[in-house]
């Protein structure tokens, strides 16, 4: 199957859909945190999107913001892959595209905020260079230099 690799394709309804089918991934899960439809309406009308298709399905997602030009540090609120399509190295290459954008509009930093339960992304973003600055309850935060890659 054929992967097309997407800046800010998808639409509001799409973001939705795609956020809906891979919620039980999040842990906790997203609706237990957020109201699904909300969250994408912002994630439409404020973040940078890195998408995954193939066809007409939104198979991966990776929303960050980079718009407060006062913080030196961008951030990412979502990643997201459907199942089927986990482990498959599709995240690896939206963070890739992702750090790339971040890096051309000037930021130093990238934050991110995850689960101490969710292992598995704890290692993606080990992987890709974050280290953890700081964990408060059961949120772990960690950060990357975009600069120095570390």
């Amino acid at each position: 199957m054929f992967i097309e690799y997407c800046f800010n394709k998808a639409s509001e309804r799409q973001i939705a859909e795609h956020l809906l089918l891979c919620e039980a991934n999040f842990i906790p899960s997203l609706s237990e945190r957020i109201d699904i439809e909300d969250y994408a309406k912002k994630i439409a009308d404020q973040a940078a999107r890195f998408e995954a298709w193939v066809g007409n399905v939104l198979i991966a997602l990776i929303a960050a913001y980079c718009n407060d030009n006062k913080n030196p540090s961008a951030y990412i609120t979502s990643v997201s892959v459907l199942k089927g399509w986990q482990g498959k190295g599709v995240a690896s290459l939206l963070i890739q595209q992702c750090f790339e954008h971040i890096k051309l509009l000037g930021f130093d930093y990238v934050t991110l905020e995850v689960s101490n339960e969710n292992i598995s992304a704890i290692k993606l973003y080990e992987k890709h260079g974050f280290m953890i600055s700081r964990i408060h309850g059961k949120s772990v935060f960690m950060q990357l230099n975009i600069r120095k890659g570390t």
